[in-house]
């Protein structure tokens, strides 16, 4: 993980006050896995789930869970909930996503981050040459998928690679039905982190905070 993501998730869960029972989805025995975020040391239970457990980190526990299916916990187990870089390996991301919606709690914090894509700024520079009558016609004709392109981080299978996230995914997908939301990007090419509470039953829609940097 990027040190700059780690003190992301850190910032975001030091300010909305993360902690009770945390679930970090795709722990590494590393320590820039998320349980071990320096605003979690006083929460008052940790545990990861990874395709690669068991093992244990750091005093934490991590089982063997494809987080499509964590049936091993019950409905409303935790009250953080956090997963960064996993998504885009999840060929059925949509499934996890459900299961963090069924074991975490109502006002639960839930942060996700993924991979995104942008265009760089030559790239807009090119997108606005290729309106001009004879810059355009040449690079239409040369280098058609400039005008089209994005930048996004490479390809890193572990063990498969299958996914990119937009920003409006973030909202619109992963921040679906939560409250108190927020959006932040990150390096180039960029992390995005979906931040979200999740809403008590029956209980209006609050406002969103969300914005990016």
């Amino acid at each position: 993980m990027h040190p700059l993501v780690f003190r992301e998730f850190d910032r975001v869960c030091r300010a909305r006050g993360a902690g009770g029972d945390v679930l970090e989805i795709g722990a590494v025995a590393a320590d820039d896995t998320l349980l071990c975020l320096p605003s979690l040391r006083d929460a008052r239970s940790k545990v990861g789930v990874s395709l690669d457990g068991p093992f244990t980190h750091a005093g934490n526990d991590v089982l063997r869970v494809d987080a499509n299916d964590m049936s091993c916990f019950a409905d409303a187990s935790f009250d953080t909930v956090l997963t960064n870089s996993v998504l885009e390996h999840d060929r059925r991301f949509w499934r996890t996503l459900a299961e963090i919606e069924r074991v975490a709690r109502p006002g639960a914090l839930i942060v996700i981050g993924v991979p995104g894509f942008l265009k760089l700024a030559g790239e807009r520079v090119a997108s606005r040459a290729g309106r001009l009558p004879v810059v355009g016609t040449l690079l239409r004709r040369l280098a058609p998928g400039v005008l089209a392109s994005t930048v996004t981080l490479q390809v890193h299978e572990f063990p498969a690679d299958y996914y990119r996230f937009s920003v409006q995914a973030a909202r619109d997908v992963f921040l679906e039905d939560r409250d108190e939301t927020e959006i932040r990007t990150l390096l180039v090419p960029p992390r995005i982190l979906a931040v979200g509470v999740k809403r008590h039953p029956r209980a209006p829609a609050t406002n969103d905070r969300a914005r990016s940097r």
